[in-house]
């Protein structure tokens, strides 16, 4: 293909056509998803299949979304504080308990039974004691956070520790590598992919536990509108509030992923010649 530019004929590179291509092919399929959802829910609500007085129409959904930007606006910008803050102290702790739990195997049998404990207990029946120990502020719901996405932030880079090929931990070994010179050219690098794995699961997880925080203590953020929607039944805000926390999550989850992009162009995962398998 032939571009014009200031009357420079430029010709386009295949990498470009290639970049087109792959955007469209990666697109496509999730845009028609989401319109065969939107058909649906236009559908039901059109034909009266459920009241409207508990599923608005799409259009008055969207409708009370612009009307009210200013006010979700606001509410979302803390709940994205929130569930960032708690996102990173999460990846920092959690990075931090893998490695001891990997360089020690007494540690490891003294945490993870802990760690599962903590992780089966619901987080919204213990959110209200956060409440009542740290008062009405942010604080009590980042914790929620940090607690809910800490888990698979913790268990992604323990997997991804050990699972380092041993033969080159004892290559490593022989040429006299230091055990912190081997953690920094082997272990780590070796564990991002999967680390990044845990992350994706994990910032997702944290906008529940900041909505499930705002739950029970707090007047503003998402679940606060979430809340007060429910209680003067007003579905339409409800539901513009579900999506807004479902886009919140979804641009977070795009953020992760785009940062593994920038730091792991070597994974076979990111390769555009990585194989694929067909059945």
């Amino acid at each position: 293909m032939v571009q014009t530019v200031d009357g420079i004929v430029r010709r386009e590179s295949p990498a470009s056509r290639d970049r087109v291509v792959e955007l469209v092919d990666r697109s496509w399929r999730p845009l028609a998803l989401l319109a065969a959802c939107y058909a649906i829910w236009w559908a039901i609500t059109e034909f009266e299949i459920v009241p409207k007085y508990l599923v608005p129409s799409p259009g008055i959904t969207l409708q009370v979304m612009a009307d009210k930007a200013g006010y979700l606006g606001h509410h979302t910008l803390v709940t994205a504080y929130e569930t960032v803050l708690g996102f990173a102290i999460a990846v920092v702790v959690g990075v931090a308990a893998a490695v001891l739990m990997v360089a020690s195997a007494e540690v490891e049998k003294t945490l993870y039974p802990l760690l599962l404990f903590a992780q089966v207990v619901p987080k919204i029946a213990i959110a209200p004691l956060f409440v009542v120990w740290l008062g009405f502020g942010l604080t009590p719901r980042i914790v929620v956070a940090v607690l809910i996405a800490f888990f698979p932030v913790v268990i992604s880079m323990v997997t991804g520790l050990k699972s380092v090929d041993p033969e080159m931990l004892q290559l490593a070994s022989t040429m006299g590598a230091s055990p912190s010179k081997t953690f920094a050219k082997i272990r780590f690098p070796a564990s991002l992919p999967f680390l990044f794995s845990g992350l994706k699961v994990a910032v997702t997880l944290a906008v529940t536990g900041a909505v499930v925080g705002e739950f029970v203590g707090g007047n503003d953020g998402l679940g606060s509108v979430i809340l007060q929607a429910n209680g003067n039944i007003d579905t339409p805000m409800l539901f513009a509030g579900l999506l807004v926390m479902s886009f919140l999550g979804v641009v977070l989850f795009v953020a992760v992923e785009f940062a593994e992009r920038l730091l792991l162009p070597w994974h076979a995962s990111r390769r555009g010649d990585a194989v694929t398998v067909t059945y």
